[in-house]
């Protein structure tokens, strides 16, 4: 069986943020069967040495099919969607096109908005830095609602793996502030958190990571 390696326990801060969400997501999304190995944060266990053979970064997700092993979110979700012929389209074009997607998630929303939050967190607020972070992830925020003003979905008609990635980096390390003027982007990220699969996901590991 499928094995996601996930957080068992992880920093209070950090729930409900964490990057194996993505993957719990889309399994629940494709109705694969799989097993989650719990990582405990606090006590290091992603710096053990049988994890670091799985992932030499010691960063969750990692999955291991088989034998198979893939780690980094995007990668997994992409390998996932492949194996199990849900969530990206048949036709290479419509497949171009959430690798597209995906790609920009992790790269042109994700670097400035993540950047942001981390040197915030930092007691960057307030400085020259923190205030060109800013400025970067607005206008790449405003672009993408223009993108969204007459879309459901982000890659095609169809909900993708590109939206579990673009809806996780938007909810991740942002703050509410930052989405408050993009209508269109706050509307599209209702529409994917409404669905069932994310709920039964977000509860589950809520109950994994809160209850020990």
């Amino acid at each position: 069986m499928l094995k996601i390696y996930g957080f068992a326990r992880v920093n209070k801060g950090a729930r409900g943020y964490t990057r194996d969400l993505r993957v719990l997501w889309a399994l629940e999304e494709m109705a694969l069967p799989y097993e989650v190995v719990g990582i405990d944060h606090p006590n290091k266990e992603l710096d053990s040495p049988s994890y670091r053979a799985l992932n030499p970064f010691g960063q969750i997700p990692a999955i291991d099919d088989d034998g198979v092993v893939v780690t980094e979110s995007g990668a997994i979700l992409l390998y996932l969607a492949r194996k199990s012929g849900k969530l990206l389209p048949r036709d290479l074009a419509g497949e171009a096109q959430v690798l597209r997607w995906s790609i920009a998630a992790l790269n042109t929303i994700e670097v400035p908005v993540l950047s942001l939050w981390f040197v915030n967190l930092n007691g960057g607020k307030g400085t020259k830095p923190s205030e060109a972070l800013h400025d970067w992830a607005d206008m790449r925020l405003k672009q993408l609602d223009g993108w969204l003003a007459d879309r459901q979905f982000i890659a095609t008609d169809d909900f993708t793996v590109a939206d579990i990635l673009m809806t996780h980096v938007l909810g991740a390390g942002t703050g509410q502030e930052l989405l408050k003027p993009h209508a269109n982007i706050r509307a599209y990220r209702a529409r994917c958190t409404e669905r069932p699969a994310w709920k039964k996901t977000l509860e589950a590991y809520l109950a994994r990571v809160e209850g020990t």
